[in-house]
């Protein structure tokens, strides 16, 4: 499982919303954009989009552009919650393989700080072991959308998936430049590569 991966709480998490099962029922009748659906189901645009982009990633919704855009027009997955299901049936047991494209000392980094289901187990020391947590910041990063603004309270359920420390990873990622934020903390974003300094 890598960082773009859904669990199965993932999935709890995506089907016991209300709003994102009212979701589902809008793209049930058919291929919807996120400014559709909002007018839908009269909720702001902004938790339109979020709800969206939180169901693409469990696989029970796609887009036909393959990411998340405010233009994208998104679709019920076919076998999207049959095949999460499939992939994690009780009995088999899930293990994180750090994403190919990594070099030797991020995946070697990853694999000792990272429990079995890619939950980190373990948050490296900032004074010792800065690069070790730089790895497991950018990892942290990637369950993010880019072009997606969150709340607070949605920041810290993607990072509750990870870690239970949300306050503190929250802000170690703000102090990272890895999410923005707005000076009141209404809004969070993943910063882009190139604003990265």
């Amino acid at each position: 499982m890598d960082a773009q991966s859904p669990n199965m709480l993932d999935f709890v998490k995506a089907t016991s919303d209300a709003d994102r099962l009212r979701v589902v029922g809008v793209l049930a009748r058919g291929a919807a954009n996120a400014e559709t659906v909002a007018a839908e189901l009269q909720i702001p645009f902004r938790d339109a989009l979020n709800h969206l982009a939180f169901l693409r990633f469990v696989g029970i919704v796609r887009t036909d552009t393959g990411d998340i855009r405010q233009s994208a027009v998104y679709e019920l997955n076919p076998g999207g919650a049959e095949a999460i299901a499939k992939a994690r049936l009780p009995g088999t047991k899930e293990t994180y393989a750090p994403a190919p494209h990594l070099d030797g000392k991020s995946r070697k980094a990853l694999a000792a700080f990272l429990n079995a289901d890619g939950s980190i187990r373990q948050i490296p020391n900032s004074r010792t072991q800065p690069e070790k947590l730089k790895v497991i910041f950018d990892y942290l990063v990637e369950a993010f959308e880019p072009g997606v603004d969150y709340t607070e309270r949605e920041v810290n359920t993607i990072i509750r998936r990870f870690h239970e420390d949300t306050a503190g990873l929250r802000r170690d990622l703000v102090d990272a430049g890895l999410l923005g934020r707005v000076a009141d903390g209404s809004r969070y974003w993943r910063v882009a590569i190139d604003e990265v300094k």
